[in-house]
Formats: structure tokens, sequence, C-alpha cells
């Protein structure tokens, strides 16, 4: 148990309400509907220091006001409010601070990396430049921020460093007219290891200093933790390159070391998630919760005085009883800057200590009814026209249409292009691919031979944006190995039995040194010849090994089809954005590929 918890709750009358919610009649962990946390944390007496916790999380790069309901909207117990947006978001944090001498300000992580064009065409820089403008003291380093490589994030994004050509591929100029610099802050995590050195990628936690009202300071330890499931996430997938150490072992190790360095004040800041039966109702809401982080909440040691989470997206405000019977507050501020977590701690300046039962939480909507920060709208202005540019940057020549639609041996002209791209990666790899497979869940549009609607665009002519259209979400091209039988396998699993007995194809597309012959005449599962399966000339060897390329996704069984999880040594190339504008650009003239790679040997 806490000291300062032990000093003092015998000064406060608290009632247990429940498992996981303490009340009083004049200081509350929570309000009596759900979970609720009022906003008075004591700060009429003067003998504790009030500390000032504000955070978001899975903000994911959303600098633009959007009106949709999944990035500016989100219910409330009052019905639906309008949120979001960077330039409303900075507005709300400075309206917060006001008059709280002990501020910090933080990510639970997943800032960037996420799917606006504007910023994601920029490598995520413009997302960089709005966390340093509003002051960001640090970030958890969640799944997401390990998209690219641990070197895009410890070598681009926090020290600035170049790669490619400047302004191009880079360090692009930002809003003020600057070479990107990195982030001003530090990315954390406690738990994700280089695979090979067994050395943390990451500090473990950083220490805040506070000032204590008495000419002194009080140390405050935030220990950061990234969610497990970042090393085969198929976004984030780092298998052989990363590891990943537990959650609960971790942050009891860290919360100990830091006891040790004399902080008794710690935040765990957690990119892993939960959520509550309340979530689509209320923002604050406790009903019900689930999820790895409310079993991290339950575990971790008692000395975490506050836990902050993210990952999921989801809205809550509980408080969930340690280890030894104290509740602590763990929360998660929703996603894409459309809530902002104000979390408030009272602190005994002789302990050093959080006084627990004083604590409160609240999440607050980023309402767009209060003037938006002038400076940060420019910003995002900025930042969306170049993105304006961007899309309509020239990248490859095309002689015909490339279509998603698929002729009865299910090929399609972009699903073959794809493949293409995807192989031309792979053997950029120091294992190369001998062949890929690709299936059709990153094709998201036509590259049509008519010009679009964009004035740059004409006749024969792929635009930036349109190759960033029609393929991709942000998944790396991973080159595995698997035998001639598995290949086998995965090749008779595009035939898949419904539940009521219906049969359904989910076909899949291989590379131009690829031809195979079906025959849907037999039964599933024996539909596939080895020896009419021919790979750069040679029938499939099923006692044999082969390199091939594939997304992410579909490598860890994501698109159905389960013998893929049986790969062996996985080696990452390039995202499938950026590899697939890579092949445009290479080629510079795109013909459609011919229908020609797969075959079938009956009629029916």
């Amino acid at each position: 148990m806490k000291k300062a918890f032990k000093r003092l709750c015998a000064a406060s009358t608290v009632a247990i309400l429940s498992s996981s919610i303490f009340m009083s009649t004049s200081q509350t962990f929570a309000s009596e509907n759900d979970g609720q946390a009022v906003s008075n944390n004591g700060k009429g007496n003067t003998e504790l220091v009030n500390l000032q916790l504000l955070s978001l999380t899975d903000f994911h790069g959303y600098l633009q006001a959007l009106n949709d309901k999944s990035n500016g909207q989100i219910m409330t117990t009052d019905g639906p409010l309008t949120v979001g947006g960077a330039a409303y978001v900075a507005a709300h944090i400075n309206k917060l601070k006001a008059g709280n001498e002990n501020s910090i300000l933080f990510s639970a992580g997943d800032d960037f990396s996420g799917w606006p064009f504007e910023v994601a065409s920029h490598h995520n820089e413009p997302t960089i430049e709005f966390l340093n403008a509003i002051g960001l003291d640090f970030s958890v380093a969640g799944n997401h921020e390990f998209d690219a490589s641990k070197e895009f994030l410890t070598e681009h994004i926090m020290k600035g460093k170049t790669f490619g050509v400047r302004n191009v591929d880079s360090s692009f100029t930002d809003s003020k007219g600057k070479k990107f610099k990195g982030a001003d802050y530090d990315y954390l995590s406690a738990n994700i290891r280089d695979a090979q050195t067994g050395q943390l990628v990451l500090k473990p936690y950083t220490i805040k200093r506070i000032h204590d009202g008495k000419g002194g300071s009080i140390p405050v330890g935030f220990i950061a933790l990234t969610t497990p499931t970042t090393i085969t996430g198929s976004t984030s997938f780092q298998e052989g390159v990363l590891t990943a150490d537990p959650l609960v072992e971790t942050a009891n190790k860290y919360a100990k070391e830091l006891q040790e360095k004399g902080v008794e004040t710690i935040i765990a800041v957690v990119h892993e998630g939960g959520s509550t039966k309340s979530d689509g109702t209320d923002i604050n809401g406790s009903d019900s919760p689930f999820g790895p982080i409310f079993d991290f909440a339950k575990e971790a040691s008692p000395a975490i005085d506050a836990i902050v989470s993210g990952h999921w997206h989801a809205k809550f405000n509980a408080f969930i009883e340690d280890p030894a019977g104290n509740p602590r507050p763990v929360v998660e501020a929703a996603n894409h800057g459309r809530l902002l977590n104000e979390l408030n701690l009272s602190i005994d300046p002789d302990t050093k200590d959080v006084v627990r039962n004083l604590t409160t939480s609240m999440n607050h909507p980023v309402t767009r009814d209060i003037p938006a920060d002038p400076e940060i709208e420019k910003m995002v202005s900025y930042w969306v026209e170049r993105g304006k540019a961007r899309w309509a940057e020239p990248v490859a020549k095309l002689t015909g249409d490339l279509t998603r639609a698929r002729n009865a041996n299910g090929e399609s002209t972009l699903a073959n292009l794809a493949a293409d791209a995807h192989y031309a990666s792979g053997k950029k790899a120091d294992n190369p691919a001998e062949f890929a497979l690709t299936a059709a869940s990153p094709l998201r549009g036509d590259l049509l031979y008519k010009k679009g609607s964009n004035a740059s665009d004409s006749d024969g002519q792929i635009l930036f944006g349109e190759a960033w259209q029609a393929h991709g979400y942000q998944n790396p091209v991973l080159v595995v190995t698997l035998s001639g039988q598995q290949i086998k396998q995965i090749l008779e699993e595009q035939w898949r039995k419904n539940a009521n007995g219906s049969e359904s194809f989910h076909p899949l597309a291989v590379s131009y040194n690829v031809k195979y012959t079906h025959d849907k005449s037999k039964p599933i599962n024996e539909r596939i010849d080895p020896e009419k399966v021919m790979i750069n000339g040679e029938p499939l060897d099923l006692d044999g090994s082969y390199r091939v390329a594939s997304l992410a996704y579909l490598v860890i069984g994501a698109d159905g089809y389960p013998t893929f999880k049986q790969y062996r040594e996985p080696v990452r190339t390039e995202v499938d954005y950026w590899a697939f504008l890579n092949y445009l650009k290479e080629q510079k003239v795109i013909e459609p590929p011919a229908l020609n790679r797969v075959t079938s040997a009956s009629n029916s």
C-alpha cells in the first residue's frame, strides 16, 4: 500500500461503491453514475502539491478537423459532439493548462503512421511538427511507431536524419520554412528490445521534476510500455528484428528501480488497451471493463499511481483496485484527437507520494466551440496544400486500364501488377524472394488510362495520389520461407466451403514468373497439381523450400490462408505504398499485365 495513502486515508470518509470505485462526501474518485470523475482535486489543501497530467493517444496524424463520424464526432451521454482537429487540440490544451503550475503533457502512443494522405505521404513529419508545437513532453512508442523500422523512429523521427533526397524522400520543409529537425521530445518504451543485441531500443522511463511550492522539487516517474503484439502485427511486423518483454513484469521492475531512485509518484503509460460496455455512449464511462489493460491494472505494482492507456481507440475513465486493494485510475482517451484526458494528482511533499483518495480524472471532448489555435491552423493549412501538390506529382505512364475486375480464373490486371511490385521489393532482401503471392486486400482503387479530375492529370498519366489510392494500407512486404507442400496448400486455400454449404473463391495473384493450372472439377484441397505449378520455368518441388514475397497481413493469416502462418525466416523490405510507388517509378511505362498466369483445367 502506498505510504501517503496509509497516512491520509483515515482523514477522508471513504465508502466502497463497487470493487473499483471509492466515494466520499468531499473528495471523490468517481461519480455515482458509472465511474466519471469529478474535477475537484483538493486544490484548497496548501499542504499538498497539485500535478496535472494531460494526455492524448492514437492521434495517427489526424491534423485536419474532419466531419465524418469516425474522426469528427464522438458520442457522449448528452448526445453526439463535433470534435477533433489539431488546432482545436492545441486550443483545449492551452485552456486546460491555464492556472496549473505543474502540468505535464504526453502521448500514449501511435502518434503517427496514420492514414491522412498529406501526413502519410510526407512520412509523418507534419505530425511531429504539430507535437513539437504543442510542447509534448514525451510519448510512448506505440505499435505504429515501428511501422517503418526502428531506425526510422530512432534516427529520423527522433534525430531528424535525412534518408533519400531531402524534400523529395524525407526532411521536407516545414510550415516555418525550416528543414525537418525531428522530435523535441523522447519516444520511450521499457519492453521493446533489439532481437540481436537484447538491448532496449528506447529509454524505459523518464523522470520529470515539479515544483513542491517550497523551493524544492518532486520527481515524477513515467514508465512507458508498448503492446507486445507489435512484433507480429500486420503493419508493425518486426519478427526477428525486435522482441517484446511482458508488460506486468517490466512495469514492476522499473517501478522498483524508480523507487530506489527516490521516485514515489509513478505513472504507467501503456500502449495497450481495453474497453467497456459504455464505450459507445459515455466518454467517461467504466461499465463492465474488459481487455488486457484491465488485466494489467489488476496485477501491476501498487507503487504505480495511475495507468494511462491507448491502442484500442476506446473511451473510458475507470478506477481499478491495485494488488494492495487501492483504487487507481485507468484511462483511455479515444483516438484521432477527439479526446484529451486530464488526471489531477495530489502529492504529499514530504513523502513525495500521491494521496490516492484525492486523485481525479476526466476525459474532455476536443470540441470546436472555442477559437482554434491560429498558429496550428496555419500549420495544418500548409500541410494540406503540400498534400495536394504531392498528390499531383507524376509517377509513371500507363498504356491501358489497371482494374481490380477478376476474370474467371481470378486474375486482374491490378492484382498482377501488385504481385510484380511485391516481387520486385522482395528481390531487394538479403535472402531475396523467388516469386510473390498477393491477396485482394491491398487493392483499393483502379488506375485508369483516361485522365481523372485532377488538373495535373492527363490521359495515360499515373499521379502519386492515384497510385497511393489504388494500392496499400501501410503493410510491409515480407520475404518468408515456405516449403513446396505449404505453397501447394496455400493455393488450395483459395477455395473455401461456407457455413451454408456453398463454395467461395478467394484468388491470389502471382508474380509474372509463376504460371499454374487449377482444376475446379475436383474436390476442395485437391485442385492444384504441383506438376502444373511452374516457378521460374520449373515445376513446384513439394520437398523444396522457396523464398516468397507477400504482405504481412497475408503472411500472418489475416487474409484467410492459414497455411501461410507456417512461414519461416521472415525479412521486411518496403511498406506496400512505397513498394508500389517505387516499382511504378522504376518501370516508367506500365503496360497492363496479360491475364495468362492462371489457367483452368475444367470449364466447371
